[in-house]
């Protein structure tokens, strides 16, 4: 199998590290996008992964036109880009008769704008070389939603229709697109939930505990494979039994 390129936003962060590492151990060619902001913090994911040959490449996917420039570069320097995992998410959590205009809008623009402004720029080199794998991290709580979350719920919900949309458009070229709704995982994010909080939540959950983030990136590999070209518009949970459906 042929090394494929693949782009992670997201890339830093706990899913995204994961995802980014999962795919450049299983022979991918991997950058992770993501906000520059705290050189530190890049410094510690490039420390973290030195033995991977991730690269880091600085991006805001609200940013159409920085998200056309970066997936020029990678396509100047790697011949294509065969693989992309929209993981950038942001949360700004408030009751709707609470949240202000400023919370809405920062949601959906990360979350779902971010979505657009990636697949926008790769579909096309995709759909003309015959080969693409694209993952979109939507949520559990865009399936069931959650309390002060309709930004947030509203957002990943838009994603697997938009993922389904996608897919079938570009099905016939030998471009997939699916999403994963993770449950809670042991992220920074989650973990700085109050414990007496972290701890009903673990209750609901139907295995008894938060989920790894490898266990996601384990699936986004699988989604992202040569092999996997049989799977489009499909939404993968993988939330510990959170949440079942047909």
């Amino acid at each position: 199998m042929q090394t494929r390129v693949a782009v992670v936003t997201g890339g830093i962060g706990g899913l995204g590290s994961a995802i980014c590492q999962t795919l450049a151990r299983a022979g991918r060619r991997v950058i992770a996008a993501d906000l520059p902001g705290d050189g530190s913090r890049v410094e510690a994911f490039l420390r973290e992964t030195a033995d991977t040959g991730i690269v880091f490449e600085p991006l805001d996917v609200t940013d159409f036109d920085a998200c056309a420039a970066l997936v020029r570069k990678v396509e100047a320097e790697h011949g294509a880009l065969d693989i992309l995992v929209n993981a950038a998410g942001i949360t700004r959590d408030g009751t709707l008769r609470k949240m202000e205009r400023s919370q809405w809008d920062a949601v959906l623009s990360v979350n779902l704008d971010g979505v657009f402004n990636m697949c926008r720029n790769v579909v096309d080199g995709m759909t003309a070389r015959g080969f693409g794998r694209i993952v979109n991290i939507s949520s559990v709580n865009g399936q069931t939603g959650q309390f002060g979350q309709t930004n947030y719920a509203a957002a990943k919900a838009g994603m697997h229709g938009f993922t389904m949309a996608l897919a079938r458009e570009v099905a016939r070229k030998g471009v997939t697109v699916n999403s994963v709704s993770p449950g809670y995982c042991e992220t920074a994010m989650v973990m700085a939930v109050p414990e007496e909080i972290r701890a009903k939540i673990v209750e609901s959950v139907p295995v008894g505990r938060l989920g790894k983030p490898s266990e996601i990136a384990r699936t986004v590999e699988f989604l992202t494979h040569d092999e996997a070209g049989f799977i489009t518009g499909a939404n993968i949970p993988v939330n510990g039994g959170l949440f079942m459906s047909f």
